[in-house]
């Protein structure tokens, strides 16, 4: 076809495979230990969390939330201001014990930013997703990041979802 951009799909050649791995050990260390994951993440984000978190929980047996409650989000952000509420609620409902993966296209989100440095003070564990700029402050702050090569948001958007659910399939059947 003339005339229309192509763009080859990070899927594969991005993902860090010593991460991956690290990333399923880590994984199998939660469910071992009986911890938690709990996902975070804005828009599109946000979507990946709640179906993340569903199939770890259903299909890993390694219980797994997230922060989607409208009621929960407009609470928190009424109280301590958008850009705290899930430090507020990573307050109510994580123990060190857990892990935190935070999703973020553009890892500049001043919530989730927030969120970020609140597990490296606290000492909670911390994975990334996140593309656009490689230096990102969210990366900077996480145990294990994964980062998508991409400027444009369902690339980068469609990658997460696909490399975080390849965790999912790899933990079902090993």
């Amino acid at each position: 076809m003339t005339g229309v951009q192509t763009c080859a799909l990070p899927i594969l050649n991005d993902l860090p495979q010593d991460d991956f791995t690290n990333f399923i050990k880590l994984l199998k260390s939660i469910k071992k230990k009986n911890s938690k994951i709990i996902f975070v993440g804005n828009g599109g984000s946000a979507a990946i969390a709640a179906h993340a978190s569903v199939d770890f929980t259903k299909t890993c047996k390694i219980r797994a939330v997230n922060f989607n409650e409208a009621d929960l989000i407009t609470c928190f952000s009424n109280d301590y201001g958008y850009e705290n509420w899930v430090v507020e609620a990573l307050k109510a409902y994580s123990k060190k014990v857990d892990i935190v993966i935070i999703i973020s296209s553009s890892g500049q989100s001043r919530n989730v930013l927030n969120a970020a440095k609140y597990c490296s003070e606290k000492k909670i564990k911390l994975v990334t997703f996140t593309g656009f700029k490689k230096n990102n402050p969210i990366k900077k702050l996480g145990n294990l990041n994964f980062w998508v090569n991409s400027s444009q948001y369902n690339i980068v958007e469609m990658t997460h979802h696909i490399w975080i659910l390849m965790a999912v399939d790899y933990l079902a059947i090993n």
